[in-house]
């Protein structure tokens, strides 16, 4: 596949890997943005990222192990949510994190992973095991969902309960979103962006971090709405339809790194 072909459909995908990965927007298109500048000055990397998608996150991984905790360090001075993000990143074994999130997000396979990350695949899921065990010790939160289709609250309802957190309530409007939350203040919002009277989750959450701070997940069937790169994006963004890990992996990260900054 032509270099410019595979980089035009993964890129919105690695940056979310990025993000989610790192906890901040601006650390994590940071990292995407240095291969991307090492690719243009270095035909091996150019090479590596073309052969594939596993080629591409591989390479990405190496950028990750070689610059990622400079531009953490770098991060810190930009905003609360990078700050957090950059001084939790030491607590949790990287290269475990980095098979949950190839796995449960990415959909990558054991063998994938293992090649991805330079390990042996029977060792996948013991990292995996080991990134949840380290995510979840301690993370036990209130839930506010935002979902106006009944099935998908209740799925994701099950999801969250079953990982210890408790559910404050089900908002199907803008309106009921903004009343749950100022009656609970729940520590973690999972939003749809599309509601059931016309109106918009992004406006209900940024209705409610203009108030409290609060680690926001955004849940669509439409990802690209929101990964266009011309305007400040989620850190962490759930795809319809999704996975149960997919779900569980993603708020684990979310309440590891515990901030969200609103979009504007």
């Amino acid at each position: 596949m032509a270099l410019s072909d595979l980089i035009a459909r993964q890129l919105p995908y690695l940056r979310r890997y990025a993000r989610i990965l790192t906890g901040s927007q601006s650390l994590g298109d940071g990292l995407v943005r240095e291969l991307l500048e090492a690719a243009l000055v270095d035909a091996d990397l150019r090479s590596e990222i073309s052969s594939s998608r596993v080629g591409l996150y591989t390479a990405f991984t190496k950028i990750y192990a070689t610059t990622g905790a400079e531009l953490a360090v770098a991060g810190v001075a930009g905003s609360d949510e990078e700050a957090t993000a950059a001084s939790r990143l030491d607590l949790v074994t990287p290269l475990a994190r980095q098979a949950l999130l190839l796995s449960a997000i990415e959909d990558f396979g054991p063998d994938e992973t293992a090649q991805i990350l330079g390990c042996v695949a029977d060792d996948v899921p013991g990292l995996i095991d080991e990134a949840l065990g380290e995510i979840d010790a301690g993370s036990r939160t209130d839930v506010l969902i935002i979902e106006d289709e009944p099935l998908i609250a209740l799925q994701i309802e099950e999801i969250v309960t079953s990982l210890g957190h408790s559910v404050v309530g089900t908002a199907s409007t803008h309106a009921q979103a903004v009343e749950l939350f100022d009656a609970h203040r729940p520590n973690l919002v999972l939003a749809d962006i599309q509601l059931a009277d016309g109106s918009s989750g992004i406006d209900a959450v940024n209705d409610i971090l203009a108030k409290f701070s609060v680690p926001v997940v955004f849940i669509t069937a439409f990802p690209e709405r929101l990964l266009t790169g011309e305007r400040p994006e989620p850190t962490y963004l759930i795809t319809k339809p999704f996975s149960d890990d997919f779900v569980r992996a993603t708020i684990a990260q979310v309440t590891f790194f515990g901030s969200t900054a609103p979009l504007r």
